[in-house]
């Protein structure tokens, strides 16, 4: 497939870089061009402006919030430029309403819509284990599929209405944030009992928690690997403000 991929932080860089392994033809853009230049040498085309992603059969956008997609996609007047038979997928953690914005933005234009967020850390993405929530039309969905399949292990339908991909992300992400900080409570009680955490958790991830995200961020706060930082602070704040709203 033709792709235009906006945004190669430190989850779009490995996802676009996994669509490219695959096949498919992509054109990157990036605000930091060096990083979109990283790709050239694997077979990408380099945009200079994000309008120059848009001339594709599927334009991708896997941007940091709300308003670095609002400056993208409406500050650029990136819909109009979309063909009437392409598919802009969203995969960034975004306000419900926003992709309840874009959804009828794009219905309007006349062009295709699906919300497709992601779960998973940058490692994930550079394995392409990533888990992802799609929703919008069916057809258009099964079309994107491949993309999906270059990028993750499992696709996770979550209807025709794309807001509700949104829904699933940030109520993700809510437990997770819950995760975090009740780890950290509970390293503290332990500690101050001389208790390690690593102990602690092994038996917990053996029984009763024996989840990889239990695993992953359990074994970073035992050992106080927090640099450097994979998903920074600001945005769990921004994630969660947006649950709350």
């Amino acid at each position: 497939m033709k792709v235009g991929f906006i945004g190669l932080g430190n989850m779009g860089l490995p996802m676009a870089r996994n669509l490219l392994k695959a096949g498919h033809e992509i054109t990157v853009y990036n605000r930091t061009r060096e990083r979109a230049e990283s790709l050239r040498a694997e077979g990408a085309t380099i945009a200079s402006r994000p309008t120059d992603a848009c001339g594709s059969e599927v334009l991708i956008t896997m941007l940091a919030d709300d308003p670095a997609v609002r400056a993208v996609v409406f500050g650029e007047q990136l819909i109009p430029r979309i063909a009437p038979s392409a598919v802009h997928i969203s995969m960034s953690t975004l306000s419900v309403a926003l992709a309840d914005e874009l959804s009828r933005a794009h219905a309007k234009a006349g062009n295709h819509f699906v919300s497709a967020p992601v779960f998973g850390r940058p490692e994930a993405a550079e394995a392409a284990k990533l888990a992802i929530v799609a929703a919008g039309p069916a057809a258009i969905i099964a079309k994107c599929q491949p993309l999906f399949d270059a990028m993750g292990q499992r696709t996770f339908i979550a209807g025709e209405e794309a807001p509700k991909a949104n829904t699933i992300k940030l109520a993700g992400n809510f437990l997770i944030a819950s995760m975090i900080e009740s780890l950290g409570e509970a390293y503290a009680l332990l500690r101050k009992s001389g208790i390690e955490p690593v102990l602690f958790l092994e038996i917990m991830t053996s029984t009763l928690f024996a989840a990889p995200v239990y695993k992953t961020y359990g074994n970073l706060i035992a050992k106080e690997q927090f640099e450097p930082a994979a998903f920074k602070l600001p945005l769990g704040l921004k994630d969660v403000s947006l649950v709350l709203a």
